[in-house]
């Protein structure tokens, strides 16, 4: 009986597994199809699409004709990178900062303060996307890479502060008092004990961020204007116009690159245990 329902809970877990990332070998798989029409039917293996997405002119002529602007393209990587950073390094600032101040310091309201930087991670996307887009037209406020950096602030502050506050729920404060009793102020022990601390939740927020910002879709197509297009608004342009070959290709280097991300915060985390 026990080998029996170890049997089955193997074949739930292969199931369960296969059901998630079936797809997503389906795509990096399609990526190296050569048919340029129909995806679904293999035509031989090809690097065709990674060359037009990395710039280089196509291989024929028929090629050519399902291949999107590859300025455009970089044009939409280069906004995401920089929409992306700039956010990651505004959240990580604000998030971190908040966490600090709710962990460390006592005031009214704190319980209803701590639920409201949980309420962006809660809400809705779309209803996000409409509330900021209503915001920026309200106040006049022209559409393009500021408006998108301050619609993701809003929401990726709460991620590093859940990160953080993890971080400093499992800190041991004696050593903070250790360094006030040896006569260091707040700076010197927030930079040589605090920081040093929290350092692996600080970058793995920042991490989170990143990814997110990198990968966001719904609020940003709200709140992004004509020539500040994302990869992701990009690539959901394109899904509108057909699923063209070279998606999959885009979607394998996206693919790969947040992987990359996370495994540099899988590392800082074990390096911070």
């Amino acid at each position: 009986m026990f080998r029996k329902r170890i049997g089955l809970l193997a074949v739930y877990g292969i199931a369960f597994f296969a059901f998630i990332y079936a797809p997503i070998f389906l795509v990096v798989a399609y990526s190296f199809n050569a048919n340029p029409v129909n995806m679904m039917i293999w035509s031989g293996f090809t690097l065709d699409w990674y060359r037009t997405i990395f710039g280089f002119s196509a291989a024929t002529t028929e090629l050519s004709l399902y291949v999107e602007s590859t300025d455009q393209l970089l044009r939409a990587v280069q906004n995401s990178l920089i929409v992306a950073l700039t956010t990651t390094l505004v959240s990580t600032v604000l998030g971190t900062s908040v966490a600090l101040a709710v962990a460390r310091f006592r005031f009214r309201l704190k319980a209803f303060y701590r639920a409201l930087m949980f309420l962006p991670m809660i809400m809705p996307d779309i209803v996000l996307g409409i509330a900021l887009l209503i915001f920026f037209v309200s106040f006049g406020m022209s559409l393009g890479l500021v408006s998108i950096i301050i619609g993701h602030c809003t929401f990726l502050t709460s991620y590093v502060f859940i990160v953080v506050s993890a971080r400093l729920a499992g800190m041991d404060m004696s050593l903070e008092e250790a360094s006030a009793d040896l006569g260091a102020n707040g700076w010197v022990t927030f930079r040589k004990v605090t920081l040093p601390l929290i350092l692996p939740g600080v970058i793995g927020g920042a991490l989170l961020a990143f990814i997110i910002s990198m990968d966001d879709l719904v609020i940003t197509y709200f709140i992004s204007g004509v020539d500040s297009t994302t990869l992701p608004v990009f690539i959901y342009g394109m899904l509108r116009r057909g699923i063209k070959p070279e998606i999959n290709a885009i979607a394998t280097v996206m693919l790969l690159f947040s992987f990359l991300v996370a495994s540099l915060g899988l590392y800082f985390r074990a390096r911070g245990r």
